[in-house]
């Protein structure tokens, strides 16, 4: 069994690249606990929201990591489903990703509530069958739980019993519930225009293999010191050949839905939904979004050049940087118009999150990447059916 922390080659000492992610971590998480004691001291009060724009950066960071960690399952059950044999050798660690992306999203959802137990206890037991909200937390929990029953099977070698294959399978299933209900969550919502669409759903689920895809191809370069002959040859065939082609055209229909429903909006008929897609459309982090975080990465990718390792980091990490900007812009912009006022109320609501809800969410992403590291070190992620 190959460690890719023990590898020491390549321009970047995949020791170094480990040691840094540990630095990284550590101190994220440090500046994250201090950010969000405010929580203790003055509960919500300490975030920005209010009645009128109730869900913030912590719950577009929310939503940023549970698609994250649906589009990391889905790239795992291209092998562990599909049998494509040549993305075995990433499948242990996009399993893995699955599972600390998705903690990572419940830290920031569970803080944004004040009171983690809301979410753990009250919500699942209110039985609120009605709402897509109770569905969402009821399957992506099942989510979770089969995702750490799956890496602890493939973690002892067990990649294609009939119990191994019957996990994978109701994983995949439960992920497209999970976000099939986490769209509706926002796309059932018709006080809110600029959220209120039926493909809200199939939105998520793009958007979702793209983050996943994105993720696989940052952390996988870095992981083998940005330096893809370090990896083993099944690794290296899948980094080269299929997930740049893969990852080319899931980012083209990406930017194909994005500038639609930026059109669709600016175009509307509805005035709540044209105001907060101009407010949105002309703001510096989606025009960066668009054409530096999704169209400059979509051409890498068409360039003789999407093999390279640090094209890939540069592709994955950009598209990491959009996609997040775009669930801020999605979360946030769909409440910018107050509620029950419409079109009447002169201009849109102002915010800009408070660092409580900064430290919440840097303390959620520091979480995982210690954890990441963890599993870098101590559980073979490189491991495969053949090792």
């Amino acid at each position: 069994m190959n460690n890719t922390s023990q590898v020491m080659e390549g321009p970047l000492s995949v020791s170094r690249i480990s040691n840094l992610r540990l630095v990284v971590g550590a101190v994220g998480l440090v500046l994250g606990i201090i950010a969000a004691l405010g929580l203790l001291a003055g509960g919500h009060a300490t975030f920005n929201t209010s009645s009128t724009l109730v869900w913030g950066l912590p719950v577009s960071a929310y939503v940023f990591f549970t698609l994250t960690s649906t589009g990391l399952s889905f790239v795992a059950s291209l092998a562990v489903v599909f049998g494509m044999k040549d993305f075995y050798p990433i499948a242990k660690r996009c399993v893995w990703g699955a599972i600390i992306t998705l903690i990572a999203g419940f830290i920031s959802l569970g803080l944004e509530m004040g009171n983690p137990l809301l979410m753990l206890w009250v919500i699942p037991t209110n039985w609120a069958i009605s709402s897509p909200m109770w569905w969402m937390g009821l399957f992506y929990t099942t989510c979770l739980a089969l995702l750490i029953f799956k890496f602890l099977l493939i973690n002892k070698g067990d990649w294609s019993s009939s119990q191994s294959k019957g996990i994978g399978v109701a994983l995949f299933v439960a992920e497209i519930f999970a976000l099939a209900s986490l769209g509706l969550v926002f796309g059932m919502m018709g006080m809110r225009p600029f959220w209120y669409d039926p493909m809200m759903p199939v939105y998520f689920l793009i958007a979702a293999f793209l983050s996943g895809l994105a993720f696989i191809m940052f952390f996988i370069n870095l992981d083998y010191g940005v330096d893809q002959g370090n990896m083993s040859q099944g690794a290296r065939k899948a980094m080269r050949e299929q997930l740049p082609t893969i990852f080319a055209i899931v980012l083209g229909l990406v930017i194909v839905f994005t500038v639609a429903k930026m059109i669709t909006g600016l175009w509307s008929n509805v005035t709540e939904t044209k105001s907060v897609a101009q407010h949105v459309f002309w703001s510096l982090r989606f025009q960066f979004a668009l054409w530096v975080g999704m169209v400059l990465p979509f051409f890498l990718m068409l360039s003789a050049k999407r093999s390279d390792a640090k094209v890939q980091v540069i592709a994955g990490g950009l598209v990491i940087v959009a996609q997040f900007i775009d669930r801020y812009e999605y979360v946030v912009g769909g409440q910018l118009v107050p509620l029950f006022q419409g079109a009447w109320q002169d201009g849109l609501i102002a915010y800009t999150p408070s660092m409580t809800e900064i430290g919440v969410v840097i303390l959620a992403t520091s979480v995982g990447i210690l954890l990441y590291a963890f599993g870098d070190k101590k559980l073979n992620l490189s491991g495969t059916p053949h090792h």
